[in-house]
């Protein structure tokens, strides 16, 4: 079945386009915050792999307590449990639009799902060969193996 358009006409309004655009208001951050912690919790909800992520953040924070880090390697430790967090999210936001399509886009564009889990399994490698310097590196001055 081919369209006889590249956009439905059902989707399109033609007033829309034709209208002059109303002045909106502008939101205050108030808002933008609240919708940031929604959209935050919308990603988390349902997504068995942010509790995998979870644990493992709260795992290299009580090590970085416990190993007791310079300022220097909890900026690398946060910033990579960051990374993977914002990783999946965007992972989450892309896989909602993908469930949002009709089958026949969805069977075209199946690879954008592999493409967003591949990004997620790249920061995470990325992330935990750096907490393994990081970490490996306090460990190996606490056994006074490396010079302190």
């Amino acid at each position: 079945m081919q369209r006889e358009s590249a956009m439905p006409s059902d989707l399109w309004n033609p007033r829309s386009v034709l209208a002059p655009a109303r002045p909106r208001k502008p939101r205050r951050w108030r808002d933008k915050f609240h919708e940031a912690f929604r959209g935050i919790k919308r990603g988390v909800r349902g997504h068995s792999s942010f509790s995998v992520h979870f644990f493992f953040a709260v795992l290299a924070v009580a090590a970085a307590f416990a190993l007791e880090l310079d300022w220097f390697e909890w900026c690398f430790v946060l910033g990579c449990i960051g990374a993977v967090i914002a990783a999946e999210l965007f992972n989450s936001a892309i896989e909602t639009l993908f469930h949002a399509l009709d089958q026949e886009v969805k069977d075209r564009m199946h690879g954008c799902l592999d493409i967003a889990a591949g990004a997620v399994l790249v920061t995470s490698i990325a992330a935990a060969a750096i907490g393994a310097i990081v970490f490996g590196r306090r460990l190996l001055i606490l056994a006074h193996i490396l010079p302190g």
